[in-house]
């Protein structure tokens, strides 16, 4: 095997619900790795089976070049997780919590309270660093249990949809700090519902859509997949929509779609800002007054309409039903220390 995470056919089930179904992925070291897909697609199945936390049905994984299966305690101490809902102690101050985390990871107490410092610093908690952790809001919680996970910089870190719930100014702080650790020669797995986050920070990415790998490559060859750019417009009057249907039909590469009650137009065009010139020229010319017009990359929902046949919100797989199936399986079969409870489980899947 090569590269710093390597999984070759991961399967994993719940009850009815296959969560995994035969997922292969490759990270080679120094890279941001971007796992893609909404709610229920199988990430966070996937980061709890490379992270140890949970066992494949079938398949097998390396990270850092050793076995998850076999060397589980190895795999944990060679990996940083920052798991998809915070996991702090409430009843410890902000603080505290870091120095604990520093001090589970054997650093000495002066270095642990040194790093927790500069950490708040960087998430800016310093001013709640003292408050218990009961008191923070939902978005610093967040933000002091994505500082908790980088309290040392393992080789490869694994992040499961690590700004949701961030506002953009912490959103983007957090992106500069995965850009240095990258940059330090980490390499990280990122699991997201966002093109944009992906978009940003990832190398490559590859798209989950129920259980399986449908798409990977880079966000542009993935958005290149679903048509390319966009010509967007809004006529001002109801009566040009014909016209201007007419115009965009003559200049895109695919059908149009058409919003009748917001005079809204869209095609998918391969000439980019060519297009979207050709088009005001055309719209001018047979007197179109347009209240909006422009051009756009395709949005998440656009990859996975073209990919998958249904919207990013239009999953089979709900949270309620991975929860009940996973009620319905047997125990035995928890985390890779044979511990992880059903709930556990049932979160597994989403």
């Amino acid at each position: 095997m090569a590269g710093a995470i390597h999984a070759e056919g991961l399967v994993k089930t719940f009850g009815d619900v296959r969560a995994l179904d035969g997922v292969d992925l490759d990270v080679p070291e120094g890279t941001v790795f971007g796992l893609l897909g909404p709610n229920g697609a199988g990430k966070t199945t996937a980061v709890r089976v490379l992270t140890t936390l949970i066992r494949p049905d079938s398949g097998r994984a390396e990270i850092a070049g050793i076995d998850v299966l076999t060397r589980p305690d190895e795999v944990r101490r060679s990996i940083g997780l920052s798991g998809q809902f915070a996991a702090v102690d409430e009843y410890l101050t902000g603080r505290e919590n870091l120095e604990m985390v520093g001090q589970l990871y054997q650093l000495t107490r002066r270095d642990a309270k040194r790093r927790a410092g500069e950490l708040l610093d960087r998430f800016a908690l310093a001013e709640a660093g003292d408050r218990t952790a009961k008191t923070y809001s939902g978005g610093m919680r967040r933000r002091l249990d994505l500082a908790a996970a980088l309290v040392v910089s393992p080789p490869v870190m694994f992040m499961d949809e690590p700004t949701t719930g961030l506002d953009p100014r912490n959103r983007q702080a957090l992106w500069d700090v995965i850009e240095e650790l990258v940059g330090g020669g980490t390499t990280l797995l990122l699991s997201t519902q966002y093109l944009e986050e992906a978009d940003h920070l990832a190398d490559s990415i590859a798209v989950v859509d129920r259980g399986r790998v449908i798409a990977r490559g880079t966000s542009d060859e993935l958005k290149t997949q679903t048509g390319g750019d966009v010509v967007e417009l809004v006529v001002h009057d109801r009566a040009d929509l014909g016209t201007a249907e007419e115009v965009l039909r003559r200049i895109g590469d695919g059908d149009t779609t058409l919003v009748e009650h917001t005079r809204k137009l869209g095609v998918p065009v391969s000439g980019g800002a060519k297009s979207l010139a050709e088009a005001i020229r055309e719209l001018d010319g047979r007197g179109v007054e347009i209240d909006d017009i422009g051009l756009r990359r395709p949005t998440l929902d656009d990859v996975f309409i073209s990919l998958t046949g249904h919207s990013a919100d239009d999953m089979e797989i709900s949270k309620d039903s991975t929860r009940a199936a996973a009620r319905r399986t047997p125990q035995g079969d928890g985390g890779a220390d044979g511990n992880a409870s059903g709930t556990e489980k049932g979160e597994d899947a989403q």
